[in-house]
Formats: C-alpha cells, structure tokens, sequence
C-alpha cells in the first residue's frame, strides 16, 4: 500500500467491511488536503466510496461476497454467513397493486396525500426525501443486490426493514449476515440487514424519473396486480 495512505483510514473502511482498491484509495488521497484531521478523513472516505459503484471501488475478501454458485435454483436452502456487502439496484413493492402505486405517485405530483379517507394538499418541502415520505409504504418489497463481483441476487424483505422502501436512494449499501437464501432468493431479516447508506447518483436519478412508467407498463402487461 503507498506510504501516503494512511493505515488508519484502510483500518477504519475494513472496519465496517468495505475494502477499496489501492487505485481507490491513491485517488482519494491525491484529492484531499495533505493536513485534512483524520477524524475528517475517515468520514469523508466512508461517504464517498459508499457513493461509488462497488464492482469497480472495491475488492472485497470472499467472505464479503455472495458464493458463485447462490443463484442455483435447485439448492432449497442456505445460509450466507456474511457479513456480505451489496448494493441496491431496484426495489418492488409487491404489498400493492401497481396502479395503486401509480396514483400515489401522481397525487405526489399535484401535492396531495390521504390522511384516513381526506385528501389533503401538501406544500412540496424542499427536503427531496420528505417529499416522498407521503406515499411510503412497508411492503413488503422485492430487492436486486448485487455484490462486489458484479452478482446480482433478488431478495425479499417481509418484514419491514427500517431503511428499505420505495423512497430509499438507488446504490444504497447493505450488509447482509446469516441471510438464508431459497432457491436463489435471499430472504431479509430485520436482525439480518445494516443499511450502510450511499447511493449510485445515476441509477438513483434514472430509478425515480422512469418509476411511474415501469409500473404503468408492468400494470398494462400483468393487470395491475402486485409483483
């Protein structure tokens, strides 16, 4: 590792299972102020690599990334120790219709939420998150992470994690441990899943704008019912 990457910072990252690339690390160096207090550094580093794309930001130990053959259908059941970073490329409601969802989003668009049978309209906060927060629902949802190598798996949360919702930003991270996994389908557990945060600035923007048309299509195509 080059002498002007400070072994606090590696130890600080692996800490909480993220383990970037040298070209990563010089990178981020090079752009930061040689006196930067470490403290600073540290939390500087662990935002921004948890805003990167970790197929190309990381290079992780196998311990930390799902096993090659995960996605074997005829494998009824396992279990994943972890812990297991991913990232959120998508996330379903299946608890509702999707025109259900569809009019949630456009009553969003006028400014509108239900309060019991009440429409009521709402001034648009300048928060982007609290904008959403209306039409927040607990699922339960389908997921697709992937991991460090680029894997991608589904999985569901029937639970209600805190932290995953339709409303969560694109490329969050997760840790996963214990997770059990049937026949290629991980199934999320409260105690199971650390939301790291971080987001993928690109998928997260293309995500929200092109959501009101996938569900309209997918309505189109299924009629309108969950999943």
């Amino acid at each position: 590792m080059a002498n002007n990457i400070p072994a606090e910072l590696i130890q600080h990252l692996n800490a909480r299972h993220l383990y970037p690339t040298t070209t990563w690390l010089q990178s981020f160096v090079s752009t930061t102020r040689p006196n930067t207090p470490l403290p600073a550094l540290k939390q500087t580093a662990f935002f921004r690599l948890t805003a990167t794309d970790i197929t190309i930001s990381l290079n992780q130990p196998a311990a930390s990334v799902l096993p090659h053959d995960i996605l074997k259908g005829t494998t009824q059941s396992r279990c994943i120790a972890g812990p297991t970073l991913c990232q959120v490329l998508d996330i379903e409601d299946i608890g509702h219709s999707r025109w259900s969802q569809v009019e949630a989003i456009e009553a969003r668009e006028r400014g509108e939420m239900t309060k019991g049978r009440e429409i009521v309209r709402v001034v648009e906060p300048e928060n982007e998150s609290a904008a959403e927060a209306p039409i927040q629902s607990k699922g339960p949802f389908k997921l697709l992470l992937q991991d460090a190598k680029g894997l991608k798996i589904y999985a569901l949360d029937l639970r209600g994690i805190e932290g995953l919702n339709t409303s969560m930003t694109m490329g969050v991270k997760l840790i996963l441990r214990n997770v059990d996994v049937r026949r290629g389908v991980a199934m999320l557990e409260p105690g199971n899943v650390q939301v790291l945060g971080g987001k993928l600035e690109a998928l997260d923007k293309a995500w929200k704008d092109g959501r009101k048309e996938r569900l309209m299509n997918a309505a189109k195509a299924g009629g309108g019912t969950a999943g």
